[in-house]
């Protein structure tokens, strides 16, 4: 976490030293420094709405987890791994099928789509593994 909060500290720097920059172009009086400025402050925009989005999902993602682990989820079985601590590729497809099956077995569990978007994780399918995570996010919050 000290690390995301580090990242997000640094884009936040970069993105008001790009506001500055932006105030130095709108300064300058000229049609191409006007729209050379509003171009920079839109990238500012779109990033911060980025890194927003992603600091939200990554909150609820760790919030879930929290609850799963107060209600006595059960962690993933043992399975193989390499030295460095992931998952083998052939036990990550795996653990893939097993948590794809309970999907489709309570595709409105917030439960099963929560372990899903972890076991793409340890499948290195991030972008997947996101959806399923705004995914559960969405059920629980519909849940509550």
């Amino acid at each position: 976490m000290k690390g995301a909060l580090l990242l997000v500290a640094a884009t936040a720097l970069l993105g008001l030293y790009m506001v500055v920059r932006a105030v130095d172009l709108f300064r300058t009086g000229t049609v191409f420094g006007v729209l050379l400025g509003v171009g920079v402050l839109l990238l500012v925009l779109v990033g911060g709405l980025l890194v927003a989005g992603e600091v939200r999902l990554g909150a609820g993602s760790a919030r879930l987890a929290a609850r799963l682990e107060t209600e006595g989820d059960q962690p993933d079985p043992d399975l193989e791994r390499t030295a460095s601590g992931r998952l083998t590729s052939e036990a990550a497809g795996r653990l893939f099928a097993l948590r794809k099956g309970e999907v489709e077995a309570a595709p409105e569990d917030w439960r099963a789509w929560w372990r899903l978007g972890a076991a793409y994780g340890e499948a290195r399918d991030t972008s997947a593994g996101r959806r399923a995570m705004r995914k559960a996010i969405a059920l629980e919050k519909a849940e509550r």
